[in-house]
Formats: structure tokens, C-alpha cells, sequence
């Protein structure tokens, strides 16, 4: 079984990808979400990571000095993918995070973890990208901190929609920042891993949803 196999189930027995009726957060009405915000055990952290560090590991080439995870959701990501490079491959790299709230007492400032220097290369680790609003308000902050360069982006899930105009945030965050995004995997992935093939015995994606997710894909996605 491969790591993005082994990752998309880890998500359902998580509770994390889910099948039903939702509501994104600009009003479509989809058949599937992806609620990273279900993790909630030690063990779950610890198989995160090693999802993260392999796909970094993979793709992301040369050097990286620290992974910035942007507060809130990204700070347990880059913690745990931090951890899992040294367990699985040996390389130590800082990591770094953004608090919402500035403080104005003890060391102060917006950011806690190593103290990012000018020259670093910094990946940034987060869970998914919708509109790309994320990236527009992270990179203020990681240029304000040093005069660094961005190695690239990792996130669990490509949802492949469009962000802003016709083209996925993914692309537009490449397009307007040059920074290329690596998932973990994509919407079509998940839905070539999971159609008829059950989970601990039971199918997610059958013909019906299988039909229903690529029914919203053609309406709002970039294939």
C-alpha cells in the first residue's frame, strides 16, 4: 500500500474526510469535506507527520532551513512533520510559527520557534488551500521576520477548486507568489483510492457518490 493509500484512510478513520451534504465556507454545496480539525490523539499527530515527511522528503528539493506552520492549524503540522523528518531520515530542521496576537511582554513579537534569519529557506506547512487567503496573509509575516526565500508549501488535500478566477488556488498561489504547493493528495486521488474499494468494510465512494463528486468537481474544479 502506498503512503497516499495508507494517508486517504487514515483520514477516514480519523473522521477527517467525510461524505454527506456540507457547506463550504463560500456557500457551495459539496458531498465531501476535509475537517483537519477532527485530529485529536498523539497517535494521530505522530502517522500525520510521517504523511507530511515523506511527501516533503519526495518533492520538495534542496535545501530547507525551518517549516513555518501559520497559526492555528498549521502549528501541530510543522511540529509533527519536524519530528517525523528526523525519525525517518535523519534531517533535523527548525520550525517556526506565528502567533495570532501579537505580544508586547517576555521576548514579544508574533513569532515563536527558531528566529528565522536573512538567507533561510523556509517550507511552509498547512493543512488545505481553498482561496489561497492563508498564503496572502502568511507571507507579510515570514518576510517581516528575515529576508528568506520560500522552498514551497505542503498541504494534506489539493481540493482542486478555483480560486479567485478559473484556475485553483494552487495555481493562482504559483502564478502570484512562484511558490510551488505539494499535496499529500489530491480530490482525485481520493476518489481513485476509495470508489468500490471498502475501509474497514465499508465503501465511501460508491457509483452514487463517486457521480456526485465529479458532478461538483466539473461545476467548480480545475481538472
Amino acid at each position: 500500500m502506498s503512503y497516499k493509500e495508507d494517508f486517504v484512510k487514515f483520514m477516514v478513520r480519523s473522521g477527517v474526510l467525510l461524505f454527506g451534504d456540507f457547506t463550504t465556507k463560500s456557500g457551495r454545496k459539496t458531498p465531501y469535506f476535509v475537517n483537519t480539525g477532527n485530529y485529536k490523539t498523539g497517535a494521530q499527530a505522530a502517522r500525520l507527520g510521517e504523511y507530511y515527511a515523506r511527501t516533503i522528503n519526495e518533492r520538495v528539493d534542496g535545501r530547507i532551513d525551518a517549516f513555518f506552520g501559520p497559526a492555528y492549524k498549521g502549528i501541530p503540522l510543522a511540529v509533527a512533520a519536524g519530528i517525523s523528518m528526523f525519525e525517518l531520515f535523519g534531517r533535523d530542521i527548525n520550525y517556526c510559527f506565528n502567533r495570532k496576537e501579537i505580544k508586547d511582554h517576555g521576548e514579544g513579537g508574533s513569532m515563536v520557534g527558531y528566529k528565522l534569519q536573512d538567507g533561510d529557506r523556509v517550507l511552509i506547512v498547512e493543512d488545505v488551500i481553498t482561496a489561497g487567503t492563508a498564503i496572502r496573509e502568511t507571507l507579510p509575516v515570514l518576510k517581516k521576520a528575515a529576508d528568506i526565500e520560500i522552498a514551497g508549501m505542503v498541504i494534506s488535500v489539493d481540493r482542486m477548486e478555483k480560486g479567485k478566477g478559473e484556475k485553483t488556488a494552487v495555481q493562482e498561489v504559483y502564478e502570484e507568489f512562484g511558490i510551488v504547493v505539494h499535496p499529500i493528495v489530491t480530490v482525485e486521488e481520493i476518489i481513485s483510492i476509495l470508489h468500490n474499494n471498502p475501509v474497514d468494510g465499508r465503501i465511501y465512494i460508491d457509483d452514487g457518490m463517486k457521480a456526485r463528486m465529479e458532478a461538483y468537481m466539473e461545476q467548480y474544479c480545475v481538472r
